[in-house]
């Protein structure tokens, strides 16, 4: 397995250094124009002050101006523009081992996908604009394969995808008031990795590392407001559509149990069930920082009985929240600093029933940009659960007192900007005892509409409840993406 690895990686870095060309550049410089003409203003000596003027007077009235002409009906520019992208992507697992009995077989082949995705904005006026934007998706690989050889959890969830993306309506009610209303993505915090105060939104964790944190998270309907006060911004949300994560389904490579779940109860999306969320945001010279509220369920079930049976039955569900988050930025020549910090608390867990908790996370992190078309990032978070009881470490809980987390994320330009190789590492514990993986990417512009996307990504097994079964997951990726 490890001689897998160490191909997969050699082939990757083949494949991007092939890549390198060298850089030429040219200068041109004009001879400034008053230089050229200045001899034309001057008179000759001897010659009559009149005698030109008298030569082009009568071509003063012949001259007439020339206007435009234009059609009955004036063709005005459309308020409308479409765009979008066609993205086509491929997974290849190498690592596994021969499956036992009736179990899956994840060897080879586990994605072969092809998306749409279409994305309509409309400006109405300078201070009134809408989008309305969806993909559809379709992975071969199931049929490929047969589908008698997935769960149906799996064909149901992985091998076709309809959805809506953000889709709303953005104005202006005052000069310092704006609205915003539909299918939309709020950002929180300064972490470009790890999440923190970033709470209001789901994430699609199906097939982790692949992609980053931006493109995971999930639309959600809600209202904001924001209002602005000189270099401060408050910040308003109410969210009307209770969504969750979408995580890896049962039978999937990244299930991490052998049995089904249980029965989850989800909230209803009715204003009983609204989550709400606030933020001042002030940005300075070189500095900024946001404070945030917010009050939501939580994206992750807990067990819980639903019955004493016999036998016992058990259920998920999901616990309200209250967060309340700080979020700093500082920038120092080449240095960006980076905090956050966040108490959130009502959290439940299968024992002992009916105690919340509370958790308090710690975020710091730095982003270095001084070498040349190379960006190094670290980040670190833990977090604490207060008040921790022995009796959360036992299944199905299987909780920790402090959850450490450290990213390092290297990335570098070559070809004037067109090929970009990163390097991203995730880590669960100091030296990865409860989980990681690593990830090596290269991505190339071919043309201004054609980028392709390949690498390699590494897993490693640990004691957190999702890292279990993890280790044998190593894949090669590639993607073709075509933007009109």
């Amino acid at each position: 397995m490890l001689n897998n690895r160490i191909t997969a990686v050699i082939f990757v870095l083949l494949m991007v250094f092939t890549l390198l060309l060298p850089k030429l550049a040219f200068a041109v410089e004009n001879e400034p124009l008053d230089e050229i003409i200045s001899g034309f203003d001057d008179k000759k000596p001897g010659a009559p002050a009149d005698a030109m003027q008298d030569v082009l007077e009568g071509f003063d009235d012949d001259t007439k101006e020339v206007k435009p002409e234009f059609t009955k009906d004036e063709i005005k520019p459309s308020i409308f523009s479409l765009n979008g992208d066609v993205e086509f992507g491929a997974s290849y697992n190498f690592a596994h081992d021969k499956p036992e009995g009736s179990e899956t077989d994840w060897r080879g082949l586990s994605r072969l996908r092809t998306e749409l995705n279409l994305e309509l904005n409309a400006r109405f006026s300078s201070s009134w604009q809408a989008r309305i934007s969806g993909k559809g998706a379709y992975d071969f690989a199931y049929a490929i394969r047969g589908r008698d050889e997935f769960t149906n959890e799996v064909i149901d969830n992985y091998e076709k995808e309809l959805e809506l993306g953000e889709t709303y309506l953005q104005g202006n009610l005052t000069k310092s008031l704006d609205i915003k209303l539909g299918h939309q993505i709020v950002v929180w915090g300064k972490s470009d990795n790890i999440r923190v105060t970033d709470v209001l939104n789901p994430l699609d964790m199906r097939e982790p590392g692949l992609t980053d944190i931006e493109d995971l998270r999930l639309p959600v309907t809600m209202t904001r407001l924001d209002y602005y006060i000189g270099d401060w911004s408050l910040t308003g949300i109410a969210i009307h559509e209770i969504r969750f994560n979408k995580i890896p389904e049962y039978g999937s490579d990244f299930y991490p149990g052998s049995q089904p779940p249980p029965h989850e109860d989800k909230p209803d999306s009715c204003y009983r069930n609204t989550e709400y969320a606030a933020a001042i945001n002030g940005i300075f010279s070189g500095w900024d920082i946001s404070f945030y509220w917010a009050d939501y369920y939580n994206d992750m079930p807990h067990t819980q009985f639903v019955s004493a049976g016999p036998p016992p039955q058990t259920g998920w569900k999901h616990a309200r929240l209250k967060m309340f988050g700080v979020a700093f930025n500082q920038a120092l020549g080449n240095w960006l600093l980076k905090a956050e910090t966040a108490y959130i608390d009502g959290f439940e867990f299968f024992s002992p029933p009916g105690r919340e908790y509370s958790r308090t996370d710690v975020l710091a992190g730095t982003e270095y940009s001084g070498f040349k078309d190379t960006t190094l990032s670290i980040e670190a978070v833990n977090r604490h659960i207060n008040d921790f009881d022995e009796a959360l470490k036992l299944p199905p809980d299987n909780a920790r007192e402090d959850e450490f987390q450290w990213v390092v994320r290297l990335t570098r330009d070559f070809l004037n900007d067109t090929l970009t190789l990163t390097l991203l590492a995730s880590t669960y514990g100091a030296t990865g005892q409860d989980g990681a993986l690593q990830r090596f990417s290269a991505e190339y512009d071919v043309t201004d509409s054609i980028q392709i996307t390949g690498g390699v990504v590494l897993y490693k097994s640990g004691d957190l409840a999702r890292y279990k079964n993890i280790g044998d997951n190593d894949r090669l990726f590639c993607e073709i993406k075509y933007s009109f």
